[in-house]
């Protein structure tokens, strides 16, 4: 199974958060979610889920 890899460094926020989130994607999407509510203030929902889903990228591993 591909590991996927939420990196908020992609997005702009007034906290210049470098947290980068590694794991399965279920994993991932909780966690992100967490912190993207804990951290930024973002208001916890399915659409904020969804949105974390689909910025997901598969982990490049090196040879």
């Amino acid at each position: 199974m591909t590991r996927k890899v939420a990196d908020c460094r992609k997005f702009p926020s007034e906290t210049n958060c470098s947290l980068t989130i590694t794991g399965e994607e279920e994993e991932v999407v909780r966690a992100a979610s967490e912190h993207a509510v804990s951290v930024h203030g973002h208001p916890d929902s399915l659409e904020l889920r969804g949105q974390i889903r689909e910025t997901l990228e598969d982990e490049k591993v090196s040879a």
